[in-house]
């Protein structure tokens, strides 16, 4: 016997006037979506009160270098920066949200529009933090540990040709062009294209300096000041290039792999599907969370020591102790599904206050504009866009993602490991962080080495 289940009788009128009482009313439901409306991370009305809390601090002198005071300043200075970009037409699709991070604290402290309290502690804490290489160990270590091991392999061994093919092209044409337009061979190969792929300033334009001034009889701040900008101005085209190869790559999706360097292999090992598994179904407790973090922070120590024993850059020594770890199963599938959600967290929370902190510290407005000119504008272009384009089609035709390739590429004329983060976030290919290592690291030593042989054995 089948029983029918009568309609449900309509709402009163009575029913409908609650009803509506209850859409409108203020608490709690306008108020939910207030709290849901976000800035970034940041929910609205937290932003406000984080809004009105810093202009109080600043007026009494209390922006101090701690890590709370300096966590809310980050995040709000790194993600309202990164929103006006990302709603701005055009450029949103350029990567405008990593640019407007990194380059308008710049102009900001330049023009002496951010109070000079808040610049020397947003200094301070990041230079003696250094929590940039906190969050390159953590999208290392997680990025590598997220790869298939075939793939992971191949990967390492083929990256190398593009970024090879591609820095000689870059030096040839780069060099060509600054020829053409009247600054010579010598000034542009030695002063504009070789710092462009140098690998930032710490690692590249410094010690370039360095050996160029005792080649040349100058003194290196003079020397330093001349490298400089191409750096700068190269890292920026290198994001702007990248971000519009993410809006490329959403036009011709069989160009890209989405942050995949090649396709994924068919061998998929059963560590490797148990860690994707247990990560995608959120089965990871927080103590797991805890000790992948400790386990990226302990292989960036290992890189540390690697670097004082055998002078390896620590970033680097980091990276092949986590490849070595992942081949050889010496970290559980649990484990590897943990260091995915650090991996997330970090690249999701962290980014755009890290590109905050870096254009306020380390990043010196009056040189970028010191290097817009247009002869070594066009110079710089030409010298990162035949970069980008030889990995491109050298990566297509090694069976790789041609998008990824050439933004793999791009990162050897980024500023370092920050520009890396800055054209990696345009690019929306922070999973590259490996890659982008080598590129930068490895690209950037042996294109300085290189270069101060060549010039000591040419001379002045």
């Amino acid at each position: 016997m089948t029983s029918t289940a009568s309609p449900s009788p309509l709402p009163s009128p009575a029913d409908r006037r609650a009803d509506e009482g209850r859409a409108i009313r203020f608490w709690p439901d306008v108020w939910w979506r207030l709290i849901d409306f976000k800035i970034g991370i940041i929910p609205l009305p937290i932003f406000v009160v984080l809004a009105i809390l810093l202009t109080v601090l600043v007026q009494e002198g209390e922006i101090k270098p701690d890590g709370p005071t300096m966590i809310a300043v980050l995040v709000m200075g790194g993600f309202t920066c990164a929103e006006i970009g990302k709603r701005i037409p055009i450029l949103r699709n350029i990567g405008a949200g990593a640019i407007f991070a990194t380059f308008i604290p710049s102009a900001l402290v330049y023009y002496a529009l951010v109070p000079p309290q808040m610049v020397k502690a947003i200094t301070d804490f990041t230079k003696f933090t250094n929590f940039l290489y906190i969050y390159i160990a953590t999208i290392i270590v997680g990025s590598i540990l997220g790869m298939d091991r075939e793939v992971l392999i191949k990967g390492f061994l083929k990256i190398f040709a593009p970024l090879a093919l591609g820095s000689v092209a870059a030096a040839l044409v780069g060099t060509l062009v600054g020829t053409l337009l009247g600054l010579g061979p010598y000034k542009t190969f030695f002063f504009i294209v070789v710092p462009i792929m140098a690998g930032g300033v710490g690692e590249g334009a410094i010690p370039l300096s360095i050996g160029y001034a005792a080649i040349l009889g100058l003194q290196q701040g003079v020397v330093f000041a001349q490298v400089l900008p191409p750096v700068m101005l190269g890292s920026l085209t290198a994001i702007i290039f990248s971000g519009t190869l993410n809006s490329v790559g959403k036009r011709y999706p069989h160009l890209t792999g989405e942050g995949r360097l090649q396709p994924d292999s068919d061998g998929i090992t059963s560590s490797d599907a148990q860690a994707r598994a247990e990560a995608a179904k959120g089965q990871i407790d927080p103590a797991t969370i805890g000790a992948a973090g400790l386990t990226a922070i302990t292989l960036y120590l290992l890189g540390v020591m690697a670097h004082h024993l055998v002078g390896l850059p620590a970033p680097v020594a980091m990276l092949f102790l986590a490849v070595f770890a992942k081949l050889t199963s010496a970290v559980s599938p649990h484990l590897q599904a943990g260091g995915f959600v650090v991996y997330k967290f970090v690249q999701v929370s962290m980014t755009y206050p890290l590109l905050f902190a870096i254009g306020v510290a380390l990043t010196p407005w009056h040189e970028l504009m010191a290097a817009f000119t247009l002869v070594n504008l066009i110079t710089i272009v030409s010298t990162v866009a035949t970069l980008m384009v030889t990995g491109f089609f050298v990566g297509r035709w090694l069976g790789m993602y041609p998008i990824e390739t050439a933004i793999v590429n791009a990162c050897h004329s980024g500023q370092g490991g920050t520009g890396d983060v800055a054209i990696l976030t345009a690019a929306n290919r922070m999973a590259l962080m490996p890659f982008a290592q080598i590129a930068t690291r490895i690209g950037g030593a042996l294109t300085v080495t290189g270069t101060i042989i060549a010039m000591k054995w040419i001379g002045a």
